[in-house]
């Protein structure tokens, strides 16, 4: 078989099992303002502007590997006479009759390349001309139902895809130890795949009987998708079907290493299993690493999303998770330090001299972003008043650690009929918010200082606005009360959250919106309406401007307060949206999602730089280190896990609740972990211990190897009961003192 490839710059001859049609590589670099692509084939380079496609024709048997079709366009050099070369280079293209066949049936009877044109108009025209070529079909980016469902069209006797699995079945669990761990990854996206093609094809007595024999197979953290999946049981189910979609759509990633899959390969030619090597083919990717395969232990912990693991390119991008350098400015002493003596007369002791504020950050952290890599708001007289106090509390700050644990404070919503939803309290611990199913949002001050809003304005007309106390002067006593009721969404509200500054509180709901409400004047400034289905969190910055909300449309979007229309909005997770999370230095997004992954989002450029799989139900929770560097996240699953971000590796498995943990916070320091859960506890992990002495060396971080001590025991440093109260948020004061939250639950 030996394809004749003319007029590319000087003709040569390429078998289809040489070495050489196995190595077409696709780099793409950017020149300019326009993509270029570079193809290298056979040694000769062409460079092609815009974008490009790629098919990947599996070979007929009798040949070594799979062809890759570069399937770019159908023309040579000529921007003249665009269609006549296409035709041309049809007939400069020979293929032997068997990679023929096999190529007609993805649509790439000939080889197809494309060279430079000189305007975009040229390159849609030629883009046509090859779409005319391949036979008329337009790949488009986001399929349709119908393309999605087609795939599933081969036609194999209905009869033996039992037989193939309970084989393939077989040969794994005889395999050796080492490798059974691996290739037994298989058995979920196969037996899935398998299912849906007998159902598309209208064999749903073999369909219902594969499904009997081997759903019982599967590990028992699929379960909740094995029941959806159960309930297509006819071709008309799969239209529209969003888990169906989540199948197609994105290839399920399993992480082998070279070994197994030699091994896995090796018996399927063996076997002639040509029905479950296009499936392995087309709708699974195997992510193949050189080395010692992993345990059982090693897999369980990293499986269990939606898709799959991540595949290990997806974690290799570099993440600035460093702090930012604070403004440097003075604190003044306090009143007591000003005392020069004692009641007994005697002077008191020479206190050390306490650094600026910011000290902490006084170098320039190398792991931190520059300055102005996203613009952030200039601070403001209050904001910088703020952060004086801010530092006056941190001198007094409690330090925490096994030996020192923190007393808890906790705030029960009693009566709480509305049904509480969201819970969140102001960085100083002055006010606390509750989200209620009937759609209300209630603001408590939990000081003496009662609230208040602003004057009518024309009482305001009245006030000497160059008075020392003018702030003061502007609120009206009248309205002074411990609670302020916002009315506005229509929908029970999922997520609150408190401006750095308190001067604003946004909140999400059901209804699609997120609001903005002032807590000068308690009143709804913005709606915000991008998401088209409930909304289930919303957070603000760290240095407010900038806010982030997640839905059930499965995308999280970034917002600024002075845009009605989001700036960013991330696209990736397989299912809803459930909470998020800005990173401390505010140029990093977390976002955690029903398809058991967490990801990490880019602010500057949109981009996902990290995908973190390993829990086993949807996530619910997320917290940041106070140093940038960890995550800690928990799910539905019971687990806490912990994350490096900058190799983007599990670092951790924190076990012991027994229920969904809606709530985690690290104390201000970051010694201590505390979680909250919906088994009515709160439990204090040690989180110094969890992070030191962690293997972060190039084999675990280009293999993934990563190995989970058993120590939750030993990093549990308490378990904090409630009568009957689920813990749904949880707050350390600025002195670490840990405050709770939850809505006592009669049953």
């Amino acid at each position: 078989c030996t394809p004749v490839l003319g007029g590319i710059g000087g003709s040569g001859s390429l078998p289809c099992n040489s070495r050489r049609d196995r190595d077409f590589k696709v780099h793409l670099s950017e020149e300019g303002t326009e993509d270029r692509l570079s193809v290298l084939l056979a040694g000769t380079t062409v460079g092609v502007k815009g974008a490009s496609r790629c098919l990947w024709v599996p070979a007929q048997e009798g040949h070594h590997e799979r062809l890759k079709i570069p399937f770019v366009c159908a023309t040579i050099l000529s921007i003249v006479s665009l269609k006549g070369r296409a035709e041309q280079m049809q007939d400069n293209v020979l293929l032997c009759s068997e990679c023929l066949t096999s190529a007609q049936e993805f649509l790439a009877t000939v080889y197809l390349l494309f060279v430079y044109c000189s305007s975009r108009q040229h390159y849609n025209l030629l883009y046509a001309n090859a779409f005319a070529v391949g036979g008329g079909v337009v790949v488009e980016d986001q399929p349709d139902v119908s393309a999605v469902l087609s795939a599933y069209n081969q036609q194999g006797d209905p009869t033996l895809y039992e037989e193939y699995y309970s084989g393939l079945k077989n040969f794994i669990e005889c395999s050796l130890d080492c490798h059974r761990a691996e290739l037994s990854q298989l058995f979920y996206p196969l037996f899935v795949h398998m299912y849906l093609e007998l159902v598309y094809n209208q064999h749903e007595s073999e369909a219902k009987s594969f499904f009997e024999r081997f759903h019982g197979d599967q590990e028992c953290y699929y379960q909740d998708d094995l029941r959806v999946l159960s309930s297509l049981t006819k071709k008309e189910h799969m239209k529209g079907n969003e888990t169906m979609l989540d199948f197609r759509t994105s290839k399920f990633v399993l992480r082998i290493s070279r070994d197994s899959y030699q091994l896995l390969k090796r018996h399927l030619q063996e076997k002639q299993n040509n029905q479950i090597w296009n499936i392995v083919q087309e709708h699974l990717y195997i992510d193949i690493f050189d080395g010692m395969p992993r345990s059982k232990q090693q897999i369980d912990a990293m499986v269990g999303s939606l898709a799959g693991e991540a595949k290990r390119e997806a974690n290799k991008a570099k993440v600035f998770f460093g702090l930012l350098k604070e403004p440097e400015f003075d604190v003044p002493l306090d009143d007591e330090d000003e005392e020069g003596e004692n009641e007994e007369g005697k002077p008191k002791k020479k206190k050390p001299k306490r650094d600026s504020v910011g000290s902490k950050s006084k170098k320039q952290d190398p792991n931190a972003p520059p300055q102005n890599r996203i613009p952030l708001p200039e601070l403001k007289d209050s904001d910088k008043l703020d952060k004086v106090m801010n530092m006056k509390e941190a001198a007094r700050r409690v330090r925490l650690g096994p030996e020192c644990l923190p007393s808890i404070c906790f705030y029960t919503f009693l009566n709480a009929y509305q049904g509480l939803t969201a819970v969140d309290i102001t960085d100083d611990s002055s006010m606390i918010v509750g989200g209620f199913a009937d759609s209300t949002v209630r603001v408590w001050s939990v000081t003496p200082k009662k609230l208040r809003s602003v004057k009518a304005a024309a009482d305001l007309s009245l006030i000497d606005k160059e008075s020392d106390d003018v702030l003061e002067r502007i609120m009206d006593e009248k309205t002074a009360s411990e609670l302020k009721i916002l009315y506005g969404h229509s929908g029970p509200v999922y997520g609150t959250s408190f401006s750095p500054d308190r001067n604003y509180l946004l909140s999400c709901s059901e209804d699609g919106t997120v609001r903005l409400w002032s807590l000068q004047t308690f009143t709804c400034l913005v709606g915000y309406k991008g998401h088209n289905y409930p909304v289930w969190d919303t957070q603000f910055s760290p240095y407010g401007y900038y806010f982030v909300s997640g839905g059930h449309d499965r995308v999280a979007r970034l917002w600024a307060t002075d845009h009605y229309q989001p700036l960013r909005i991330f696209a990736g997770h397989l299912a809803d949206v459930t909470c998020t999370r800005f990173h401390p230095n505010s140029n990093y997004i977390a976002t955690g999602s029903a398809d058991r992954t967490v990801r990490l989002w880019d602010v500057l450029n949109g981009n996902c730089v990290r995908i973190f799989t390993g829990h086993k139900g949807p996530i619910h929770s997320l917290a940041f280190s106070p140093n940038g560097r960890f995550l800690a996240t928990g799910a539905t699953d019971g687990r806490v896990l912990l994350w490096d971000i900058g190799h983007g590796l599990m670092v951790g498995e924190l076990k012991g609740h027994t229920d969904t943990i809606y709530a985690l916070r690290f104390s201000r320091d970051g010694e201590i972990l505390a979680s909250g859960s919906m088994d009515n506890t709160v439990r204090l992990w040690d989180a110094v211990k969890a992070f030191e002495d962690l293997e972060t060396d190039d084999f675990t971080t280009a293999t993934g190897h990563i190995n989970l001590p058993e120590n939750s025991q030993d990093l549990l440093l308490g378990t904090y009961m409630t009568k009957s109260t689920p813990v749904v948020h949880l707050h350390f004061t600025r002195r670490n003192l840990l405050l709770a939250a939850g809505a006592y639950s009669s049953q």
